[in-house]
């Protein structure tokens, strides 16, 4: 059998176009996420990562970032720890092909990583810091969906004296950015109301045994003990002062609202147990209900930052888009533009220090095994 050569040719350079072809692949944007995905902050820290997944799939499906583009969330653990956080954002940095990132969780990760994304030119929009001097740094980087402490730990203490009657009471912070921040807001509020602070103790996040902390707080009589921090710990503090019988609730903010507060610390401990939370009862908003739905189908129950992840990486999505280019800046120069971003917590819009200007605070308690909204302050 004859074959002619330059048949031959012809066949080599359309097999050689056919294997370069099959190697291309679709260009991609990424953004990243971070927050605690292990140990025991894991519960809450999954909520950002599924929140900012179920963004990411969704806009894939419907062809919502530029075009010719495909969408990839990057995900690393900073196990809520700042040094872990400061190497995550040194990692994002350094992919190009990331043009934001959504994180992270705890105050005292997203205060130092915030820098590095100021250096190297990245948008960052956490959905969870509440610490009010994260965005008095100057970055013109850094962005947050969520209220601060110092609007949290005001209402809080409103709640506490005015709703709950509470004169007198303890506070306890776990020594965090976060923690010792919310604590003195509340305690700075209460004392100017006329209440009682008989005491401000901090712990340390890891600690198991809080009797000789609370039998002297037991002395005392609290009517309330408020608790900074988050709920690993505070689960302790509610079920060994349920154990002391010391009949005053506990109060915390963001921190402590997780359904893993309960079960850690059994339902019976903490009946009664109070939390404020930055926005409202996602289910009760009617803009939300096709979230609800997609999320309870892939993740299963709606965890407290699922939303607030959600909304963040939408955001970043939307700016992305509005940009027209994977470039950076322009992402940056949309979020800083003034303008206003559609979400399911309703309309967000960024103050010049990228503080959102939705300033909502809900009151949620424990009430048979779950938490239940009680009203916005």
């Amino acid at each position: 059998m004859h074959v002619d050569p330059r048949k031959m040719s012809w066949l080599g350079i359309l097999f050689v176009v056919f294997v370069a072809g099959c190697g291309q692949q679709e260009p991609v944007i990424k953004i990243g996420v971070s927050g605690p995905f292990t140990g025991d902050q894991a519960n809450v820290g999954l909520t950002v990562l599924r929140g900012a997944k179920l963004a990411v799939n969704q806009a894939n499906l419907n062809g919502e970032v530029l075009p010719g583009y495909k969408l990839e969330l990057v995900p690393i653990d900073d196990q809520h720890n700042p040094t872990q956080a400061v190497s995550a954002a040194k990692k994002f940095i350094s992919d190009p092909q990331i043009l934001g990132v959504v994180g992270h969780l705890n105050s005292s990760c997203t205060k130092p990583a915030s820098q590095i994304y100021y250096n190297g030119r990245l948008a960052q929009i956490t959905p969870a810091s509440t610490n009010p001097d994260i965005s008095k740094q100057g970055y013109d980087t850094f962005f947050r969906i969520c209220a601060t402490d110092d609007l949290q730990g005001p209402k809080a203490a409103q709640f506490a004296f005015n709703e709950l009657a509470a004169r007198k009471v303890f506070i306890i912070d776990d020594k965090t950015t976060y923690g010792k921040g919310i604590t003195d807001e509340f305690k700075k509020a209460f004392a100017a109301m006329g209440g009682q602070v008989l005491g401000h103790q901090g712990i340390t996040q890891g600690d198991k045994d809080f009797t000789p902390l609370l039998t002297n707080v037991r002395t005392l009589s609290p009517d309330l003990i408020f608790y900074g921090g988050l709920y690993p710990e505070a689960s302790l503090i509610i079920k060994q002062a349920k154990d002391l019988n010391i009949k005053a609730p506990v109060m915390g903010g963001d921190g402590i609202y997780d359904v893993t507060l309960i079960n850690l610390s059994t339902p019976q401990a903490a009946e009664g147990t109070y939390a404020t939370m930055i926005g409202t009862d996602i289910r009760s908003l009617p803009q939300a209900q096709e979230f609800v739905k997609a999320y309870e189908s892939e993740f299963g129950d709606i965890g407290s930052y699922s939303a607030y992840s959600y909304d963040a990486a939408n955001i970043l999505i939307q700016a992305i888009k509005m940009a027209q280019i994977p470039d950076r800046e322009k992402v940056i120069s949309v979020l800083r533009g003034g303008g206003t971003f559609p979400g399911i917590l309703g309309q967000t819009k960024f103050d010049e220090n990228g503080d959102t200007e939705n300033e909502i605070v809900s009151v949620f308690r424990v009430r048979d095994g779950k938490w239940e909204h009680v009203r916005t302050v």
